[in-house]
């Protein structure tokens, strides 16, 4: 290990350094980062579900600022559009649109391909960032909670209908926003739906999200062979909306150490421009480094390729595929 390495690994230990700005700031002076200026997505096709606040809209402004031909994804028209102007008032960037797309209603995901499939020849990144945490359970309208419906089976669909088109596109990438959360959760199928009666909204979202981590590597082993690099990320903690109205107790806490939203979508945008992700199809990110998916031995004992091949299964009956 060189001294960076060491620096990182002593970094990482600690959950509050790793998370936090701190981690953030010593890992951009420790290994250089290249600017996310220095990207030029000019002529490449991005899919940014979540756009509309929170990190998703901070990698929008980016992704907008360096030409990007973007395509704005959220629940409602009216407020895609309004981040659609917006973007294009800041920018002067004119290849900005918008899809309106509830990810956990299927028919509306199936919907959103089909936008894409024909207003677009080439799919060079799709960014699957929606999210949201909840402390009472919703479901979606087939009866599947919404946070599974909405971050697990909805992007799950999403990523297969659009798979040739990606895979049609040079350096193709699909990137998942995950969160560290998902460290204090087991891989489960049958369990990956809380009860009404037994819920708890960020055990609910810990779940979800172990998913997502284990489909995004699932994917590049079935499918890397086709040209398509998957990647999933953590942002560690940042001062999000999402954050400030789910979780407001640890939000006064941590207050001043957490990231802003251009810390947390740094490694976003680093994921779908650089060159560096597409030598580790499958990898799992936080600060522009490769990461495990697990940091404690109970969760690990729970990633079996039994459970592993009944959730890919159970999410493939789920889609309707």
């Amino acid at each position: 290990m060189n001294v960076r390495d060491i620096a990182d690994t002593a970094l990482e230990i600690p959950i509050v350094t790793s998370f936090t700005k701190i981690g953030y700031l010593a890992r951009r002076k420790l290994d250089g980062w290249t600017p996310l200026t220095d990207y030029d997505f000019t002529g490449r096709v991005v899919v940014l579900t979540g756009a509309t606040s929170g990190l998703g809209r901070c990698a929008a402004q980016i992704l907008a600022d360096q030409g990007a031909t973007l395509v704005v994804v959220g629940r409602t028209a009216e407020r895609n559009q309004g981040v659609v102007d917006e973007l294009i008032d800041s920018t002067g960037n004119q290849t900005i649109s918008q899809v309106a797309c509830d990810t956990g209603e299927y028919d509306q995901v199936r919907d959103l391909a089909d936008r894409v499939l024909t207003e677009h020849d080439r799919l060079d990144v799709l960014i699957h960032n929606a999210g949201a945490l909840t402390a009472e359970r919703n479901d979606a309208s087939n009866g599947t909670e919404q946070t599974v419906a909405s971050q697990v089976v909805g992007p799950f669909l999403l990523t297969s209908l659009l798979l040739d088109r990606l895979a049609d596109t040079d350096g193709s990438r699909v990137i998942t926003m995950s969160s560290g959360g998902m460290y204090t959760a087991g891989l489960t199928v049958e369990q990956i739906e809380m009860p009404a009666d037994d819920y708890s909204g960020t055990e609910q979202y810990a779940r979800a999200k172990r998913a997502q981590v284990t489909l995004s590597e699932m994917w590049a082993e079935r499918c890397g062979d086709r040209g398509v690099s998957f990647q999933a990320m953590h942002p560690g903690w940042a001062d999000t909306p999402g954050v400030e109205a789910a979780l407001p107790g640890f939000r006064k806490v941590m207050g001043p150490l957490l990231r802003d939203a251009d810390e947390g979508a740094d490694t976003l945008v680093w994921l779908a421009g650089d060159a560096e992700p597409l030598a580790h199809n499958g990898g799992f990110w936080l600060d522009r480094r490769l990461r495990s998916i697990h940091k404690l031995p109970t969760t690990k004992k729970t990633d079996t390729p039994e459970r592993r091949e009944r959730l890919w299964n159970w999410v493939t009956a789920e889609a309707g595929l």
